[in-house]
């Protein structure tokens, strides 16, 4: 048995000590494989449930419907509006908490509605040397990371999501639309769209993972830097710059380090990435 196939094992033990439970839900790499797996541990007292805001990408919501729809698992769209969050919209460093703390509300809210045991995300161990506010707002609602209780590493969960045989196993990172904002930069809706429209055209380039981070006037486009002759082939650079400005971004700007998943956070001071004093009891390793 190798060392993911033991962890895989472990995971199934911890998911068989609950009655039931409820998967707080994204559509990717690790809220997916927590599901699967959940599922077919849990069977019909496992439910899923998405919430949908203008922060939500349109291809994961899609990517739930299908997989939850491929699994056979009950699964529930619940409607948001993080913008009404003065703390999230004004989109300080702990933008996170705000979402995830409403996120959680809405779970726990419907996970008591239907008498299910337990609330549970798909964090993983590597979230957990990042700079994640969610995570407080999960301790604070009692969420458990199975996950990270069975010590998967996000390499980890793609292993297992293949061999598993889900779709899901090498798909991109997909954060929220509101993580292209740079810190301070309020979050409003025909911004939201103004990104999602900018990344929609991205994606229709043939590009498969990149961001379009949102600077007021500046749209600073994140690509692989294998991928950056592609997007500056005559005729892909002329239309992304007319598109982008057509959208309403004055200056369109390569940045030359290449994608790299969570660069905005580059800007914090070294102490606020680290996690001091260590793991709040919910996420402690059980």
């Amino acid at each position: 048995m190798t060392s993911v196939d033991a962890k895989v094992a472990r995971l199934r033990e911890l998911l068989a000590e609950l009655p039931s439970a409820l998967i707080a839900y994204s559509g990717g790499v690790d809220s997916s494989f927590l599901l699967r797996v959940a599922h077919e541990v849990l069977g019909p007292h496992c439910l899923a449930l998405t919430t949908v805001s203008a922060a939500t990408p349109e291809e994961d919501l899609e990517t739930a419907k299908r997989l939850t729809a491929a699994l056979g698992a009950a699964h529930v769209v619940v409607d948001v509006d993080e913008l009404t969050i003065e703390g999230y919209a004004a989109n300080a460093s702990n933008r996170c908490f705000f979402c995830k703390d409403n996120l959680f509300t809405v779970a726990v809210a419907e996970a008591r509605r239907r008498g299910l045991a337990a609330v549970l995300d798909g964090a993983n161990v590597d979230d957990l040397a990042d700079h994640r506010p969610g995570l407080q707002a999960a301790a604070a609602h009692g969420v458990r990371h199975p996950l990270v209780e069975a010590e998967f590493s996000k390499p980890e969960i793609r292993d297992a999501s293949q061999t598993l045989g889900l779709s899901t196993w090498d798909r991109p990172a997909s954060p929220c639309l509101s993580s292209r904002f740079a810190y301070g930069t309020r979050i409003t809706a025909e911004r939201l769209a103004q990104v999602a429209a900018a990344e929609r055209f991205l994606r229709a380039q043939g590009l498969r993972e990149f961001r379009v981070r949102h600077h007021e006037h500046i749209a600073r486009l994140e690509v692989p830097i294998a991928d950056m002759p592609r997007l500056l082939a005559p005729g892909v650079r002329e239309a992304v710059v007319q598109e982008l400005k057509r959208l309403g971004f004055a200056y369109v700007a390569l940045d030359l380090q290449g994608f790299r998943s969570g660069s905005l956070n580059e800007t914090l001071p070294a102490a606020k990435t680290r996690r001091a004093g260590g793991l709040p009891p919910a996420l402690r390793i059980r």
